[in-house]
């Protein structure tokens, strides 16, 4: 089945207005207020990303790039992974205290339920198993939240972009510019991104999945581009047509944490053959 097309699955959104349509269509009683980094938010997750605005510099960015992108961190099932997962607690989430795998599998499932192709349904099993370099040892700051791109002026997109001025890069001049160190309509995949799990897993998959799903898994955190339009300046035209897959996909992962926990083990048979349809037994972690 070619990628772009869905069975019984509405079209992906093709602007952020019809974004917000349809997560009210979809929940129209629900009155659960997400991504709420307001007064009231829990502690953690404003130190969180204190931390994550005054460490991920340029230079760090590019060092985690090259320690992780040649995936030299052993060699696991896909199934192996989500359960190495399990014990996390991501302190950058407002909204849900499911565990990892129950997350994937809400957004799974919802997708599954809307009648999208195989692998979007993979997709949103998979879309967070990056998480996993908090359990080689990296602090939650490097590997969860928001991303946004440094080498450039920080947006005040970004949430609790008022602790970027603690960040060295601030002080940078090539790096406080609209540019900085890029050229406008360079592509985001030259674009250095905030270090976390989208990146990782992208190079986890990249050999196995589609065009459209390596956009949802790479890019799904950058909520200052393709939530709030920010760094567009920088993004390609092959971008700016893969945004309505991110913005189909996100509605799943963000808006599936109000749907019924899930039985894992029930569905497990259905996901195994599902994960074999497209990945080897063991992959490069």
């Amino acid at each position: 089945m070619d990628p772009a097309v869905a069975v019984n699955a509405s079209a992906p959104l093709e602007s952020l207005d019809e974004w917000e349509s349809d997560v009210l269509e979809r929940y129209p009683e629900e009155g659960h207020q997400f991504r709420d980094y307001t007064a009231d938010v829990r502690p953690t997750v404003r130190e969180f990303y204190r931390l994550n605005h005054i460490n991920q510099t340029h230079e760090f960015v590019k060092a985690k790039k090259a320690k992780y992108s040649s995936l030299e961190m052993g060699k696991k099932s896909v199934w192996e992974a989500m359960e190495f997962l399990n014990t996390l607690v991501d302190d950058s989430d407002p909204d849900t205290d499911a565990t990892q795998i129950e997350h994937l599998m809400q957004t799974s499932e919802a997708i599954r339920a809307d009648g999208h192709p195989r692998w979007f349904i993979l997709t949103g099993l998979m879309h967070d198993l990056g998480k996993v370099l908090c359990l080689y040892g990296e602090p939650q700051w490097a590997v969860v939240g928001d991303t946004f791109a440094t080498g450039c002026r920080y947006s005040d997109k970004v949430v609790f972009s008022e602790f970027f001025a603690d960040n060295p890069d601030a002080k940078v001049a090539k790096y406080q510019t609209e540019n900085g160190v890029y050229e406008p309509g360079c592509g985001l995949e030259n674009v250095h991104l905030s270090y976390g799990h989208d990146e990782y897993l992208y190079h986890v998959v990249k050999d196995y999945l589609p065009e459209e799903a390596l956009y949802m898994i790479r890019y799904h955190s950058f909520y200052p581009w393709h939530r709030e339009g920010a760094y567009d300046h920088l993004a390609s035209d092959k971008d700016r047509e893969n945004l309505k897959w991110v913005l189909e996909f996100n509605k799943y992962d963000l808006y599936s944490k109000v749907d019924e926990r899930p039985n894992v083990e029930k569905l497990r048979p259905f996901y195994e053959e599902l994960i074999a349809e497209f990945f080897p037994d063991k992959i490069r972690w």
